[in-house]
C-alpha cells in the first residue's frame, strides 16, 4: 500500500501569520486544525510526502521548488525544503501554503509538489492520481484545496444558494472517507463556485482508490470566515 496516510488543508494566504498581521488571530483555531493534520500524516512514517493543489498545469514540479508571498505584501520566501541549493521552480499558491505548513514541523523527508489544473477532466485526474500512487512506497499525500468561496454576499464569488449544500456535501465526504462523493463532484458546479479544491480532492479520492481497502477519516475543522470554505481532515487506511 504505497499511500499510507493523507490529509485535506486549505490555502489561504491569511494562513501565514505575516501576511494576515492583525488578524491573525482570527484563524489561530484553523491554523490549529492543520497543524493536527500534518502531525497526523506524519505520525504514519511516511518516506515521501507529496504536496497537491491547484495550478496552472498538471504534471509533478520539478524539485528544489519556492514559493512567494511577495503577492500577498510580503517579502516571504517558503522553499520546497529546508537548506535547498537553490530556489529553483516557483510554487504555485497552494503548494506555496502547504510547503509553509511543512516547515512548522520541519519537515526533512523527500517532498514532491504536483500541481492540478482547475479545469483537469476525469481522465488527466485519474492520471495524475496513479502516478501519485506510483512515486514510492509509504508516501503521505497533503492536499491543499478550498471549498466554494460563495457564501454571502462579501465573499469572493458573492452569494450563491448552492455554495453552503455543496460545501456540506464536501465537509460529509471528508469527514466518511467517501470517495465516491468526491469522484461525482460536478466540475462545472465547483467553477461557478469557485470552490479550488475540486481537482485536488478527486485525485486524493482517486489515489485512495487505488491503493486497495477502505480508509477512515476525521473532520477537524470547517468554517467560511469570510465567506470561502475551509475544511482540515485527516485520513489513514481502515
Amino acid at each position: 500500500m504505497p499511500l499510507v496516510a493523507a490529509a485535506v488543508c486549505p490555502h489561504p494566504p491569511l494562513l501565514v501569520p505575516e501576511v494576515a498581521g492583525a488578524a491573525a488571530p482570527e484563524l489561530d483555531d484553523l491554523r490549529a486544525a492543520c497543524d493536527t493534520a500534518v502531525r497526523g500524516l506524519l505520525a504514519a512514517d511516511p518516506a515521501t510526502v507529496v504536496l497537491l493543489g491547484a495550478g496552472p498545469v498538471t504534471g509533478a514540479i520539478p524539485p528544489p521548488a519556492t514559493g512567494s508571498l511577495q503577492p500577498w505584501g510580503v517579502d516571504l520566501d517558503v522553499p520546497l525544503t529546508p537548506d535547498q541549493p537553490d530556489r529553483g521552480a516557483v510554487l504555485p499558491l497552494s503548494l506555496t501554503i502547504g510547503a509553509w505548513l511543512l516547515a512548522r514541523h520541519a519537515v526533512r523527508l523527500p517532498v514532491i509538489p504536483v500541481q492540478v489544473a482547475a479545469d483537469a477532466g476525469p481522465g488527466e485526474l485519474a492520471a495524475l492520481a496513479d502516478e501519485v500512487g506510483a512515486v514510492g512506497a509509504r508516501v503521505a499525500l497533503l492536499v491543499l484545496g478550498d471549498g466554494s468561496a460563495c457564501r454571502g454576499e462579501k465573499s469572493p464569488g458573492y452569494d450563491d444558494p448552492r455554495a453552503r449544500p455543496y460545501d456540506q456535501r464536501v465537509a460529509s465526504a471528508l469527514a466518511e472517507a467517501d470517495l465516491d462523493v468526491l469522484l461525482d463532484l460536478d466540475p462545472v458546479v465547483s467553477a461557478e463556485l469557485k470552490a479550488a479544491g475540486r481537482a485536488p480532492w478527486q485525485v486524493l479520492a482517486g489515489a485512495a482508490w487505488s491503493t486497495g481497502g477502505g480508509w477512515r477519516g476525521e473532520l477537524l475543522h470547517e468554517s467560511a470566515p469570510y465567506g470561502v470554505a475551509y475544511f482540515v481532515a485527516s485520513w489513514a487506511p481502515a
